[in-house]
């Protein structure tokens, strides 16, 4: 855990949130400033700063992230279309240094984003 990290105080329960999904591995928040209808924040509990930061032996938490994401967008019905986003360094638009993904839905995206 990181102590100036919102993400890390978000799961020690420091600073409210609305919790989708909670286990060992993974949380999954409502995104406090939506951007589509279904805004999710699907967050590793351990702190990892950036893409860059993650290691072959984290194959299988990146699994049980998108294991997460997929029962979350079941949950809201986005069968017919969702995105998944990651924003990496300051050039991708990362503002928080914890590794979360984004999962976007219920609404038409459009491409190229950003």
């Amino acid at each position: 855990m990181n102590d100036d990290c919102i993400f890390c105080k978000i799961i020690a329960g420091t600073i409210p949130a609305t919790f989708v999904h909670q286990d060992d591995e993974v949380v999954a928040v409502q995104d406090a400033h939506p951007q589509a209808p279904t805004h999710v924040l699907v967050i590793p509990r351990r702190h990892i700063p950036t893409v860059l930061d993650l290691h072959a032996q984290d194959a299988s938490l990146l699994g049980r992230i998108y294991q997460v994401a997929n029962q979350i967008a079941r949950e809201r019905k986005l069968q017919n279309g969702f995105r998944m986003v990651v924003n990496n360094g300051p050039g991708g638009g990362q503002t928080v240094y914890h590794l979360h993904f984004h999962l976007l839905g219920g609404r038409p995206m459009r491409w190229p984003p950003g």
